[in-house]
């Protein structure tokens, strides 16, 4: 087997650049599979053992540029969930327009602030290990931002710092709250619906306002404990989900969805962020993701945005009708077993993507082409067996190329990413797993 050394990740400047000003136009139909640059990912890992995941740099430059294309001027923030390798973080983050980390724990978030200065926790903690490294740590109460979304999450917090020995430090905590943007039509006092995801109890200007208030009144020896710099507030019904789907009904009623969310979502934020500056300055607006960058960036009152899943582009994005991103990651899974003429199966494969469990959440075979998932057996957290006329060439030990559903779930399944510049291996970077790194 030839070894992969681990190389300095840099995109191309020449490919973001072209991507980000490029002429938008929206895509057509989802094409058939292109099996080229899979193809060429095999014919570059032939002497390379599977399990395997590769990262095109041309695409993961495509992609950053056509973020920023998108975004049109407003900053992004980089969601590290859906990236989870150092390495890429500090490549997309070395490009002008994207600034930040968007962090998903607090032990993750403070071991980014060892090397980055600006992290925001995206979701709140109840780590109290990792709080009292926070509270201990004059730079990483610089460079890190909790979130908070209630009083009772807030109190829990100081009952932590009170507890902290040596937390003497007159450097405030820095906090940002979530205001909840989910869509819930209503017909008088009545919710018809829920329509987004269930995140923070704020959703309006009063509540935004009392728990801000709350916060400025948590002092220590006379002195602010916490100081409210940004808030966030994002819309997962735009933001998540995808308005092209395969069944049309469900896409045009999708779509009628997502244009009535779309004027709460902006009527809400602009509301609480005028009252939240009634109050307190704030450093930063948050909003969006992947997938809402267009209409996220031209709500007056959001400063930053957020993306991370797009640098990779998995398989949920070819069901978008303004945008789809290039493939930028693959995994490779060797063939084990033959059960039938037409049947092999690949070791491992079950790397589901979150949320509802379906197809649209499970690896999609890319090449050889014609292969596809049994309905009964599905991608396996063992083995994945996979039946079509191109089981047929292939032979114990052959390759079998997959695109993932999301972003976050690869990189939890591989030490590190072999860099390709087409059928041309790089090097490698490794993952947080590879760092010895598993968060959650």
């Amino acid at each position: 087997m030839r070894t992969v050394e681990t190389v300095s990740l840099h995109l191309d400047p020449a490919a973001v650049a072209a991507a980000k000003h490029a002429t938008a136009a929206p895509p057509g139909p989802r094409p058939a599979v292109d099996a080229g640059p899979w193809q060429a990912a095999d014919t570059a890992c032939e002497q390379l053992d599977a399990p395997l995941a590769v990262l095109d740099l041309q695409n993961l430059s495509r992609n950053a540029g056509a973020l920023l294309r998108r975004a049109s001027g407003t900053p992004i923030r980089v969601a590290s969930k859906s990236v989870r390798s150092r390495a890429v973080l500090r490549a997309v983050l070395a490009q002008d327009g994207f600034s930040g980390i968007l962090a998903y724990t607090l032990p993750e978030a403070l071991w980014l602030a060892e090397e980055f200065d600006d992290v925001l926790l995206g979701y709140p903690s109840t780590d109290a290990a990792a709080v009292r490294t926070l509270a201990a740590d004059d730079q990483l109460r610089s460079r890190v931002t909790l979130m908070i979304d209630s009083v009772e999450h807030l109190t829990w917090l100081e009952s932590v710092l009170d507890a902290t020995p040596h937390s003497t430090s007159e450097i405030p905590v820095r906090l940002a709250m979530e205001l909840d943007v989910s869509w819930q039509p209503r017909v008088g006092q009545q919710t018809l619906a829920h329509i987004g995801v269930r995140r923070s109890p704020v959703r309006t200007p009063k509540d935004a306002v009392q728990l801000a208030r709350n916060i400025a009144g948590r002092t220590r020896n006379g002195k602010p404990r916490f100081v409210l710099v940004g808030m966030m507030a994002y819309e997962a019904q735009i933001a998540g989900l995808a308005d092209r789907p395969l069944n049309m009904a469900r896409g045009a009623a999708i779509s009628a969805i997502q244009r009535r969310s779309k004027a709460d979502v902006t009527a809400r934020r602009q509301a609480v962020v005028a009252a939240l500056r009634e109050v307190t300055p704030l450093e930063f607006i948050n909003g969006g993701g992947t997938g809402s960058l267009e209409f996220t960036h031209s709500d007056s009152s959001v400063t930053e945005l957020a993306a991370g899943s797009g640098l990779f582009g998995p398989t949920v994005f070819d069901f978008y009708s303004h945008f789809r991103p290039a493939p930028a990651i693959g995994f490779a899974l060797p063939v084990v077993r033959r059960p039938a003429a037409d049947t092999v199966t690949v070791l491992g494969g079950g790397w589901i993507a979150s949320g509802p469990p379906g197809t649209d959440r499970s690896p999609t075979p890319v090449y050889p082409a014609g292969l596809s998932l049994i309905p009964t057996e599905g991608a396996g957290e063992v083995q994945t067996p996979l039946v079509g006329d191109a089981a047929k060439t292939l032979s114990i030990g052959s390759k079998v190329w997959f695109r993932h559903a999301k972003s976050g779930e690869v990189c939890e399944h591989v030490n590190d990413l072999v860099v390709l510049s087409g059928a041309e291996v790089l090097g490698s970077v490794p993952t947080y797993r590879g760092e010895g790194k598993a968060f959650i």
